[in-house]
């Protein structure tokens, strides 16, 4: 799996727009309210701490079990103490990588069954970049 960075993030503006008071139903449809509950600014949503986050692009398939895919765009945060089971943006060997943090064995597991774990040896060079906290996809290639 590639990661491309993609840029840092700098909040210089707000866009807040409509967030409807029902969930949208993935099932069976459902009637549809005609009012909006408020507004929403994904900034606000998504990122808890602007100074300590970067965006990059996912390249690969190893990840696909936890819903990340090749293209997706990841948020990442450096602040975030990297805790067993997060998925994580790290560097092992030189090699760029997100993968699942499984601290109790000392490996990168991926999400993917065609995919083995990655161990931790003594001595490597590691180092986890962030923690990633969302993932972004597109589902309608804008031209």
């Amino acid at each position: 799996m590639d990661i491309q960075l993609v840029a840092t993030h700098q909040t210089k503006s707000t866009l807040y727009t409509p967030l409807y008071a029902t969930k949208v139903q993935a099932g069976f449809p459902s009637p549809a309210d005609d009012y909006m509950d408020r507004s929403l600014d994904l900034n606000e949503h998504l990122i808890k701490h602007p100074a300590a986050t970067f965006y990059c692009e996912v390249s690969g398939e190893s990840m696909t079990e936890v819903g990340i895919f090749n293209g997706d765009l990841l948020i990442v945060d450096r602040s975030l103490k990297p805790q067993h089971g997060d998925v994580v943006l790290a560097v092992l060997n030189g090699e760029l990588t997100c993968k699942i943090l499984d601290m109790h064995h000392r490996r990168l597991l991926a999400a993917n069954s065609q995919y083995a774990p990655i161990p931790i040896q003594e001595g490597a060079d590691f180092l986890i970049e962030g923690v990633v906290t969302s993932s972004i996809r597109r589902h309608r290639c804008l031209p």
